[in-house]
């Protein structure tokens, strides 16, 4: 097989893969050998890093073409975030009992700490310290508004599903 024709089938891999992928994947894939696909991406990469493009292809756990991190800016405005189960529960707590102390979310879902971290990396929901300044309290935010397409207050919908038996089953 021709490189350019290697290569631009291995782009073709990159593209639609979701997850970063190891040469001798992409070599099964389109059945040829590990060691022309290995200078083959080495070469894709030569040519995504020369023509200051916005994408990129990253090699740090595998191979995969990505936004570069200067566009992501762009690319969070088109694509909304994508909250895991066990995260979108906690959220769904937080929404639902807000403004919520820390320390009771905690009671309720186990797990909050790792959830309430990528919530609020995710510009989700914020965290202010209690009165008593030993806990926070945590709430969503606008974008968690916009995210969720949600117009007004969140009370009106609280009121149907308030109840605490309802949120440890969650």
């Amino acid at each position: 097989m021709e490189v350019e024709e290697l290569k631009s089938k291995i782009e073709a891999v990159l593209f639609i893969t979701s997850k970063a992928m190891q040469p001798s994947e992409i070599a099964q894939i389109l059945e040829v050998d590990v060691e022309g696909v290995e200078q083959a991406l080495l070469d894709l990469m030569f040519d995504y890093s020369s023509r200051n493009g916005a994408l990129e292809i990253d090699d740090e756990d595998g191979y995969i073409i990505q936004v570069k991190a200067e566009h992501m800016d762009i690319v969070e405005k088109l694509c909304p975030v994508e909250l895991k189960p066990a995260v979108l529960k906690t959220l769904t707590v937080i929404a639902l009992k807000e403004p919520i102390r820390q320390s009771y979310l905690k009671e309720i879902r186990p797990s909050a700490y790792e959830h309430i971290a990528e919530l609020l990396e995710q510009g989700l929901i914020s965290k202010t310290k209690d009165k008593n300044g030993r806990s926070f309290n945590l709430r969503t935010t606008k974008k968690f508004q916009e995210y969720f397409k949600l117009k007004g207050d969140i009370k009106a919908l609280v009121q149907r599903l308030d109840t605490t038996e309802d949120l440890k089953n969650l």
